[in-house]
């Protein structure tokens, strides 16, 4: 009995990417074997699947009313050109992925595609019809449904209604808000067997064609990724300080981007941020806000992620989109990016609500959450570290600014 526990417990303290990539390889393996066996382990992605779509609609609700809910009334004046970088930046960043999908248009190896149930938009007009009549359904049908523009509407009425309640209601949203993030921690810590069973699916029906996908999709997501942070960045600090903006994007990303890319957390991130600020002579007041406030909204790696993604299965489904609609993924990922879970992967648990923009299914939309978590050993981790460098980056280019005037 002690040996099991041993072996449960080494298992749940275990590096997750490492498990994932041993889920990878097995998968790969089995399939090769025979490909009876592998789809006899095709259960183990069925039930990662079915969880993944049981928690996703209560997950984005719960996180986003709780982050509205839980802002403070009273936010200091110098925080508002630090937040308006985060939206700008995470904003960009998605019209970034937005261009790079365009450029490289990336097919996903799907499986059992219902094309009967798909809906093509003809236009960014049809778009916003079927946004407005999602945004106005019952708020109870639509975590049912999963119609998670619905729920993403409804998540922020209640957080701006509950905006000025008392601290024991806000403690409360704060505490479910742990409760759902502790629930999807313990499905996402179960996806390296959720991931073996879909590999050895996939690679048992499609042979090794899923390999070039993967790797395409790999390469756009870093390259946008990459662009946004030595490019986009700079950009944005160079406009705010009138000065060469590289000395401290690369000092960012040296001393928080590389630590964020192996702990892949933004939060547990957050005390070397604190420490890089000091280090710079930022200004505590502005930083101790700021820096955590960052950990949570400015996402520009997580809306990279969900614009990606979901414009892959647009271009795996044949779905033609305009300009129009284009942009308002970018406004939607943006967004949807801002209300991300705090953990490893949680970005991923999102692509469905973009998603639903085209009228894809939610059954369709969770094959690419879970190719999302094949590749997420590099994908979470280049995220991480953009996410993370990014709100030290913006914190200081608004103090170089607030000093000079």
């Amino acid at each position: 009995m002690e040996s099991k526990n041993g072996i449960i417990e080494r298992y749940v303290n275990g590096n997750l990417v490492i498990q994932i990539l041993v889920g990878i390889v097995l998968g790969i393996i089995v399939a090769m074997i025979s490909k009876d066996l592998a789809m006899s382990f095709s259960i183990l992605g069925t039930l990662f699947i079915k969880a993944l779509k049981a928690i996703a609609p209560i997950l984005v609700f719960i996180l986003v009313a709780a982050a509205i809910v839980k802002k403070e009334v009273g936010v200091k004046s110098n925080m508002r050109p630090i937040i308006t970088l985060y939206f700008v930046g995470t904003f960009l960043a998605a019209l970034v992925a937005v261009i790079a999908s365009f450029l490289f248009p990336t097919k996903l190896v799907l499986l059992d595609i219902p094309t009967e149930q798909l809906t093509h938009p003809g236009n960014i007009l049809d778009v916003l019809k079927t946004i407005l009549f999602n945004i106005v359904d019952n708020p109870i049908n639509a975590i049912l449904t999963g119609n998670f523009i619905g729920i993403l509407a409804w998540a922020i009425a209640l957080g701006f209604a509950m905006h000025y309640s008392s601290s024991e209601t806000k403690k409360l949203f704060e505490d479910a808000s742990i409760g759902i993030t502790k629930i999807v921690k313990f499905i996402i810590k179960l996806a390296p067997f959720g991931i073996f069973g879909l590999v050895a699916e996939t690679f048992a029906q499609t042979g090794f064609a899923s390999l070039i996908a993967y790797s395409q999709l790999l390469l756009v997501l870093v390259g946008s990724m990459l662009f946004v942070a030595f490019i986009i960045n700079p950009l944005i600090v160079y406009i705010k300080i009138k000065s060469n903006p590289y000395p401290l994007v690369f000092t960012c990303i040296k001393e928080s981007g590389i630590t964020a890319f192996f702990t892949r957390s933004s939060a547990a991130n957050i005390p070397i941020n604190l420490s890089l600020c000091k280090k710079l002579n930022l200004n505590e007041d502005t930083y101790s806000i700021s820096i955590p406030l960052g950990a949570t909204i400015n996402m520009a790696g997580a809306a990279v992620t969900i614009t990606v993604l979901t414009l892959a299965t647009v271009h795996t489904l044949g779905i033609q989109i305009d300009i129009g609609t284009a942009l308002l993924l970018s406004v939607i990922a943006s967004i949807s990016a801002c209300g991300a879970s705090g953990v490893a992967g949680g970005s991923l648990l999102l692509i469905p609500l973009a998603c639903s923009l085209f009228g894809i299914s939610n059954d369709v939309a969770l094959q690419v959450v879970a190719i999302g978590f094949v590749i997420s050993v590099v994908q979470d981790s280049m995220e991480t570290a953009l996410n993370s460098s990014t709100d030290v980056i913006f914190t200081a280019a608004c103090h170089k600014k607030d000093s000079e005037v």
